[in-house]
């Protein structure tokens, strides 16, 4: 059995109060089973908060408070660790970025566009640009930050190991220049290669197929059970029901067995920002 994992709670505002919790429930002589029963929530789920990896519900914070005794502590710091979370994410995606550090693994299906871990800024500009026009300079910029600090999970060396689906219109059906295109394929190209990741492209001409509703993004932990998180345009949901899991869990395995081979696609790649750059220079 692994050690456990112990959060540093200097780290950021919500290890620190994962950590406060841990704390207060081991000095009250509690097991996470204990401290769990009749809040409504899984072990694994409280688990998650005590390493920094989840935010509390203000529900349960209360039912902590009270089983622990702490006169509400966690119910005022929590919109505290939910805050600290949130800068430059959505308030429903504001969990997975601290998830996908933690997870051994990640695969995910991006039908509408590129994987956020696989974005550069100039890409993500252009997707807001589009997709949200309103966005004050100020909002755009934090927002990109957010994103491209993500991404710093390829630097690790015990990063999760990436299985990542793309659409091919996707890469080829955009409206962005060719010359962002250019640059955000052959990122996606470096980043696929020299992490050793595997990419499929689901063709243009595959019509029907699994997950066609939407994305979905499976991670797996070591120490704690697999979760999915799936969204839409204004939510998005984390969703640990096991059962509803593995149905996620087969879907993305026939999505995969419907797109093009790893080979065929980083071909299909290759050819893509070889178009992209060409036309951006033949633009200049």
């Amino acid at each position: 059995m692994p050690a456990r994992k112990d959060p540093d709670a200097s780290t950021s505002v919500p290890c620190f109060y994962g950590a406060e919790l841990r704390y207060k429930r081991e000095q009250a002589g509690l097991t996470l089973e204990q401290l769990a029963r009749d809040s409504f929530r899984g072990l694994s789920f409280l688990s998650q908060i005590e390493r920094g990896e989840r935010r509390m519900p203000i529900d349960l914070a209360k039912h902590v408070d009270e089983r622990l005794g702490t006169d509400g502590f966690f119910q005022r710091r929590c919109e505290d660790a939910a805050k600290a979370r949130q800068v430059g994410h959505a308030w429903f995606y504001a969990d997975v970025p601290d998830l996908e550090k933690q997870a051994q693994t990640l695969e995910e299906w991006a039908p509408g566009g590129i994987p956020g871990l696989l974005q550069t800024g100039a890409y993500y500009r252009g997707r807001i640009r589009y997709g949200d026009p309103e966005a004050s300079p100020e909002a755009v910029e934090e927002r990109v930050r957010a994103r491209l600090a993500r991404a710093e999970l390829w630097k690790r060396e015990d990063r999760p190991t990436y299985w990542g689906i793309l659409s091919e219109s996707a890469i080829r059906r955009t409206p962005l220049p060719p010359a962002v295109m250019a640059e955000q394929v052959e990122h996606i190209l470096d980043v696929a290669r020299s992490t050793r990741s595997v990419l499929q492209i689901v063709p243009e001409t595959t019509f029907w197929h699994p997950l066609g509703q939407g994305m979905a993004k499976i991670m797996t932990f070591a120490d704690a059970p697999p979760l999915v998180y799936t969204e839409g345009d204004f939510t998005g949901q984390i969703v640990d029901y096991p059962a509803h899991v593995q149905q996620y869990r087969r879907r993305y395995d026939l999505l995969r067995a419907v797109a093009l081979s790893p080979e065929a696609s980083l071909s299909l790649m290759d050819d893509a920002a070889r178009t992209y750059r060409n036309e951006a220079q033949h633009g200049d």
